[in-house]
């Protein structure tokens, strides 16, 4: 096992790395920007280490001054979190080449999962269902046009780098399709540095099914069971349940079983979470992440297991020690990320935190790294806090997560807490019968 980890990220996140280091007796280092100097994550620490300027190519990006804390600190391994250099291949290169452990997959796996059109060819070969559309990059707008007509409109135009929305355009019919084609190409060209994109359906009215899945170096693969992270606003999720009120447990087990197959036939280790639409029955592979993802609580909830312990455990070389069978899924779970953000105009809202009360009770759990007085600075994701909530059925979660909802204060700044409350109480919702789309609509509505 390690003795001490560098974590490479900040905020709630570091925090959750933090506290499964402490309970498996490991010391842990916090790096941080100026910026971060009063963070709950340098407090809680056992080390620290500042590594630059508040701009996050100056700090959490700057993979030599990441580093160089490892080596001063004596680091054996890093976790990365999710965002920032979660899914850099390079950096987990750096990170072996440097004799520390990456907490996550091998790099090979992370650039092949990268590049969502590789990772499309990949899952394709290992018999995992695609959505319909080009076979690789589409590399002029002739062949866009070709595919399109090929699968019929709407399209859905994707930056191969793409992620969080970003170089994504749909075209509802051929006269909408250069436009879209060019606009995603720039869009990515300026995001990513590699303006490829390729083209899948669009579907009308698929959810977002999510599978998470833990590997250790022997080859042994085992799924967690689903996540519904339908509810999104600019594809950017924003609520999420497990499991999900549209998944029975035979098609989480069929979807579980062909999904650990790939993954071992693939030789993949740590964490990931592969993501799917389903729609009519189907489910459709769109990508995969290769790191921890913001809604990992939820699964934890209904699992009773702790994937931040468990990547640990696999990166330190240990078997997982358990089969699927062993896997119990318990009650429902509903996560939602609370952002520092107006609750209509979505503005960021940055700035001094006067007073915060987080809800408690019976099987409600708050995953956050503010404080009254913490002035959330205006460099980074607007997030500020995860409110998940647990309970043996999706209506009694949902009355949990009302009434935790309603204890939830945070004073100084606006946040998207007043948005929650109204999602919870919009009968579609409680009824289970929504898509990807729902959630643009309800907020465009005004309700």
């Amino acid at each position: 096992m390690f003795r001490k980890i560098l974590i490479a990220n900040r905020g709630e996140i570091a925090l959750r790395v933090q506290r499964a280091c402490r309970e498996l007796g490991i010391h842990t280092v916090a790096v941080h920007s100026t910026a971060d100097a009063e963070a709950m994550h340098v407090r809680l620490a056992d080390e620290s280490v500042c590594i630059g300027p508040p701009p996050t190519k100056d700090s959490y990006l700057n993979t030599h001054a990441i580093l160089s804390a490892a080596s001063i600190t004596g680091a054996d391994a890093i976790h990365p979190g999710y965002g920032f250099l979660s899914e850099n291949a390079g950096f987990a290169d750096m990170v072996e080449a440097h004799g520390l452990t990456f907490i996550g997959p091998s790099a090979d796996h992370i650039r092949i999962m990268g590049d969502k059109i590789a990772a499309k060819t990949a899952m394709a070969s290992l018999g995992v269902p695609l959505v319909a559309g080009s076979d690789g990059e589409v590399a002029d707008f002739e062949d866009a046009r070709a595919v399109a007509d090929r699968i019929g409109y709407p399209v859905l135009i994707k930056a191969a780098a793409g992620g969080g929305g970003r170089g994504m355009r749909a075209a509802a019919s051929a006269d909408a399709l250069e436009e879209a084609w060019t606009a995603a190409r720039g869009e990515a060209r300026a995001a990513f540095g590699n303006e490829a994109v390729y083209i899948e359906k669009y579907l009308d009215k698929p959810r977002h099914i999510e599978l998470q899945i833990l590997a250790d170096n022997a080859g042994h693969v085992v799924h967690f069971g689903e996540r519904d992270c339908s509810l999104q606003r600019r594809h950017q999720k924003v609520l999420e349940e497990a499991g999900s009120p549209a998944i029975s447990a035979a098609e989480r087990d069929a979807l579980g079983a062909t999904a650990t197959d790939a993954l071992r036939k693939l030789g993949y280790r740590n964490a990931g979470t592969l993501e799917f639409l389903y729609q009519d029955g189907q489910f459709a592979f769109i990508e995969m992440n290769t790191r921890l993802q913001v809604e990992h609580p939820v699964t934890e909830m209904v699992c009773g297991v702790d994937l931040v312990r468990e990547q640990i455990r696999v990166a330190s070389g240990l078997p997982l020690g358990y089969e699927q069978a062993a896997i119990r899924f318990t009650g429902h779970a509903i996560e939602c990320r609370v952002n520092a953000e107006h609750p209509v105009t979505f503005m960021p809202t940055p700035g001094r935190v006067t007073a915060f009360h987080p809800p408690g009770g019976l099987g409600v759990r708050v995953d956050s790294a503010l404080y009254a007085g913490y002035v959330v600075p205006p460099f980074y994701d607007s997030m500020i806090a995860k409110l998940i909530v647990h309970a043996p059925t999706r209506p009694e979660a949902i009355a949990r997560l009302r009434r935790a909802l309603d204890e939830f204060a945070v004073v100084g700044i606006e946040t998207t807490l007043p948005l929650h409350r109204r999602i919870v109480d919009e009968p579609s919702f409680q009824a289970g019968s929504f898509n990807i789309h729902w959630l643009e609509h309800f907020v465009s509505s005004g309700r």
